[in-house]
């Protein structure tokens, strides 16, 4: 009973993103961003209570991730429909993303399972999304006046996208050409 409060926790976090989706869209920056701000806390919650209870499972394993991927994907959407980050950003990082799935969608077709692990390159990426979607929403919520800060991080995730993109992409071609070797440059 105990391993599925972490999965109701990422429930919660699923169902805020339409929540978070329409505050940004209606221009409620401050309850956008303790929206967001909550739902950070229900993942460093939810990690905690897997992890240090050993409340893991098989749906938390997935859910977990997805949910992360939901919530970023729909900020970043929202961040572009109004302006708050470039459009070329927003497709770089949903790109990647849906980049990642076909790729491992493709091996599964093809009968060579590719197992996604999470890379240090991809967790710099993630660190770099969730710094320049805070800042964005802290900036416009609160007035802080950190545009220049704002573009360097732009460059910053648009890089580390790029970057994680392509260490995903060089395993699994060396996974599909059946190289043996699935270690990346990190």
């Amino acid at each position: 009973m105990y391993t599925n409060i972490p999965n109701f926790i990422t429930l919660g976090r699923v169902l805020s993103v339409p929540v978070l989706f329409w505050l940004l869209l209606n221009n409620h920056p401050r309850i956008g961003f303790f929206v967001f701000l909550a739902a950070g806390v229900s993942d460093a919650v939810d990690g905690f209570l897997a992890k240090r209870f050993k409340w893991t499972s098989e749906l938390g394993a997935y859910l977990d991730p997805l949910a992360d991927k939901i919530l970023i994907v729909s900020i970043y959407i929202a961040l572009a429909v109004g302006g708050q980050v470039p459009l070329w950003l927003v497709i770089a990082v949903v790109s990647r993303d849906i980049l990642i799935l076909l790729a491992v969608l493709l091996s599964w077709l093809v009968d060579q399972p590719f197992a996604i692990k999470p890379l240090a390159v991809s967790k710099l990426n993630t660190a770099a999304q969730l710094v320049l979607a805070t800042t964005v929403l802290g900036d416009n919520a609160f007035g802080l006046g950190l545009d220049t800060t704002r573009e360097v991080l732009v460059w910053i995730t648009g890089v580390s996208t790029a970057l994680s993109l392509g260490a995903y992409l060089q395993l699994w071609v060396r996974h599909m050409a059946g190289s043996g070797t699935t270690t990346p440059l990190e």
